[in-house]
């Protein structure tokens, strides 16, 4: 039984799968057709979707060509216009080359005949001036001095007057305008105008004192002068002991030194050499304090301080028996006046006058004059190119490059020119005199000259036959020139020429 339903069993599936089977490929076989029936309909929709593809790109292509060929055309037609007027300009400068080249053929000509016209006047000229010449008997430069030489003495008064007048005017207006700048500066300084001369005289309580100084067989004075450089001088004059040396700055150690070995009694060559260094450090002291003061009062406040130690020695140095440090302050003080008056820069006025002298502080040790000396110790350490500008000019030894290096200078001279300020040794003073007398006779026609007021001004006596009202002033505008290119002095020096005629007539 059981193998009778195995086997129906068994029947049963192999129906089923043939069964399946059998629908499974009637299905595909269904399917099959109705694809390859889908397959035709969308191979013909594309192909007629192709069609109107290619007949939109033929349309679209046709209308792209169409503008080509017009765009091309309206090219052809530009190019063409274009070739007609290059062609037209061509034609027009190849006519104005022709007629330049005439113009030029022409001009050429009238030149030449123009050259030769000249040559032959100018040779007709020369004839005609050999001729004058001949007949005149002078040449034609001869004759040309001879003719200015007549106008001037037809004309020698309205000349000489004219002259006059104009230098009058222009002398009176600027006179007035700087009388009223430097008026107005010295009065706003008001410093004290006596000189200030530091002594080497070293006052002693006793000349019994003498002897300790000089020592046994002189081993104390040697070793002072060893010790300090400077040479002491012991003579006959009591109560004093004098100290000689070129530099200031040894000569006040040696009396400050010498001075306290005085007060203390013990002069031996160990305590000299104990007080000298002693001494060396307060005058440096006195030297820092010194140049801080003065910068200070002159109200400069951007120096290095290295050049203030350099400026402070000044205070140790005169000039002319003026103290050189107050006489630096002073000028810097009057520049930064001036300064303000004229718009110019207030604060380099004042520090180029206060170092404008800065240099004397060395000349002693160093060679060359004390405004290169100044130039180069103010460049060493740094300081503002304009300052250096101002004050080199102060004499004349570097062209005045600002309105500062001017002012510098006339603020150094009004310093110097003060009454009082400054003053010379007899010797200085005879030889400045002989030397302006010497330059005012030296030019020719001068018949006797002068030096008065101190040497501040030159009366000039000329022979009125050898020299003309007109040549009396140019003789004293050569004769200051010389004075200024030649002499140092400070302030100014007035020339005066004096051309005098006299007749005589006797009644009989």
């Amino acid at each position: 039984m059981s193998f009778t339903i195995l086997l129906a069993m068994f029947g049963a599936l192999l129906v089923g799968g043939v069964v399946g089977y059998v629908l499974r490929w009637a299905i595909a076989l269904s399917k099959r057709g109705s694809m390859e029936l889908e397959i035709k309909q969308r191979l013909l929709e594309a192909k007629e979707e192709a069609s109107k593809i290619v007949e939109r790109a033929e349309t679209e292509a046709q209308r792209i060509i169409d503008e080509r060929l017009e765009t091309i055309a309206e090219r052809e037609r530009s190019v063409q216009k274009l070739e007609e007027r290059l062609l037209a300009r061509e034609e027009a400068l190849d006519k104005r080359l022709a007629e330049h080249e005439a113009a030029k053929k022409t001009l050429t000509q009238e030149r030449e005949a123009l050259e030769a016209d000249r040559a032959s006047l100018r040779k007709a000229q020369e004839e005609m001036e050999i001729a004058l010449e001949r007949v005149a008997g002078m040449t034609r430069d001869e004759a040309l001095k001879e003719l200015y030489a007549q106008i001037e003495r037809e004309y020698e008064e309205d000349i000489a007057k004219r002259l006059y007048k104009l230098a009058q005017e222009g002398e009176e207006r600027f006179e007035r305008k700087a009388q009223e700048i430097l008026t107005s500066v010295i009065h706003r300084l008001g410093n004290s105008v006596a000189p200030d001369v530091m002594s080497t005289v070293v006052p002693i309580p006793s000349d019994d004192i003498k002897g300790k100084i000089i020592g046994k067989e002189g081993r104390n004075i040697k070793a002072f002068e060893r010790a300090t450089g400077v040479e002491v001088v012991i003579d006959d004059a009591p109560g004093t002991i004098m100290i000689s040396s070129f530099d200031p700055i040894r000569r006040q150690i040696a009396r400050v030194a010498l001075e306290n070995l005085i007060l203390d009694g013990r002069i031996q060559p160990a305590r000299i050499e104990e007080v000298v260094e002693k001494a060396k450090e307060e005058i440096n002291k006195i030297i820092k304090q010194k140049g801080e003061e003065a910068a200070y009062e002159a109200g400069v406040f951007n120096l290095n301080p290295k050049t203030l130690m350099i400026l402070g020695r000044l205070y140790f140095r005169t000039s002319y028996g003026q103290n050189v440090l107050q006489h630096s302050v002073e000028v810097a003080l009057l520049a930064g006046m001036l300064a303000e008056e004229l718009g110019a820069d207030v604060q380099i006025a004042k520090a180029a006058g206060l170092v404008h002298d800065i240099g004397k502080a060395l000349d002693h040790e160093v060679q060359g004059s004390h405004v290169e000396i100044g130039r180069k110790i103010l460049m060493k350490f740094g300081e503002d190119e304009r300052i250096i500008k101002a004050m080199q000019a102060h004499h004349e030894e570097y062209p005045y490059e600002t309105v500062e290096s001017v002012i510098v200078q006339v603020a150094d001279a009004i310093s110097g020119g003060r009454p009082g300020a400054r003053r010379d040794s007899v010797e200085q003073y005879i030889k400045r005199l002989e030397d302006l007398e010497a330059i005012a006779t030296s030019f020719e026609g001068v018949q006797k000259a002068y030096a008065l007021s101190a040497g501040r001004e030159v009366r000039v006596f000329v022979q009125p036959e050898a020299v003309s009202d007109v040549g009396a002033r140019t003789l004293a505008r050569n004769i200051a020139k010389r004075i200024e290119d030649e002499l140092r002095y400070p302030g100014e020096i007035k020339v005066h020429v004096i051309r005098e005629n006299r007749i005589v007539e006797y009644a009989r």
